[in-house]
């Protein structure tokens, strides 16, 4: 294992993002560091997009780096002082690394992402479907074009965002197929469905799911679960994969960037992330263990 790239000391890490109460990074990040024997602090800091700058201009060296969720993911593309190929073709970060005092940026979610699909055994696709056009849907563009897939079919609950949505297509040359939600149904066939929908959006679409095809979905949500939409396609006999994989992956990535150690102990962050889901309220330790 690599040690730290930054000279011994204590640093300070958050996550940022808003709504921010539930997140299950500073569980993740606070396991990594104790494995690594880092004497780090992480925490949750609730942030709207308008307060970002003004909280930017506030690090200093003492920072390690910040994790970044909805709504922050496109907002701090343009504050950083540098990003890398990743954020400049998916336009969306969510991780930021401070070194030097200058802002690194990264996407970890992409890389997230990929993993939890291979480790599913989903290496290709012909064809693909995105619910949504917010900043997930824009990662899960990239991860197609990586995965060979040369047009998508984008399911627009959010009109507005499209623009946006579109240009990262344009970027990456992946053509898109902009389709209304009404239109959903027809388009589950495909042989991967992402859905970058936020808990509950998609229950709807639960029993339009088709029973006779044998495809994957790949559900971000990773709490409350299954969705209504996962329950669905599983008991239709599609492979399922819930959002836990791609946020330990891309959890990890964080990790690896921030600290320098690599690699990251990716088994106790997964560990800590099933006794925390099932020590939750709702939580069913059955059920977690099925994430994963």
């Amino acid at each position: 294992m690599t040690a730290p790239t930054e000279a011994a000391g204590d640093r300070q890490l958050a996550i940022l993002g808003s709504p921010i109460a539930q997140a299950l990074s500073p569980v993740l990040h606070r396991t990594a560091y104790a494995a690594l024997q880092l004497n780090w602090s992480y925490g949750a800091i609730d942030c709207t997009p308008d307060r970002l700058p003004s909280f930017l201009a506030t690090l200093d060296d003492t920072w390690a780096g910040l994790s970044l969720t909805m709504p922050l993911k496109r907002t701090v593309v343009p504050l950083l002082d540098e990003a890398s190929a990743t954020v400049r073709a998916a336009g969306t970060a969510n991780t930021v690394i401070v070194r030097g005092g200058r802002l690194l940026g990264e996407n970890t979610d992409t890389y997230g992402m990929l993993q939890a699909l291979r480790d599913a055994g989903v290496t290709r696709a012909e064809s693909a479907c995105v619910l949504g056009t917010g900043a997930t849907a824009t990662t899960t563009l990239a991860v197609l074009h990586t995965l060979g897939c040369t047009e998508a079919t984008v399911i627009a609950r959010e009109p507005a965002r499209i623009r946006e949505l579109e240009s990262t297509a344009e970027r990456i040359g992946l053509a898109v197929r902009i389709r209304p939600w009404m239109e959903t149904a027809r388009h589950l066939t495909a042989d991967l469905v992402v859905s970058a929908l936020p808990p509950g959006a998609a229950d709807n679409l639960a029993p339009a799911w088709p029973s006779a095809v044998r495809n994957t979905l790949l559900d971000v949500v990773y709490k409350p679960w299954p969705t209504p939409l996962a329950d669905a396609a599983r008991h239709a006999g599609t492979t399922v994969i819930g959002g836990l994989p791609m946020l330990l992956h891309q959890a990890a990535r964080q990790v690896e960037l921030q600290t320098g150690c690599t690699p990251a102990p990716i088994a106790a962050m997964r560990a800590a992330a099933v006794q925390a889901l099932t020590d939750a309220p709702d939580g069913d330790p059955h059920v977690v263990r099925a994430m994963i």
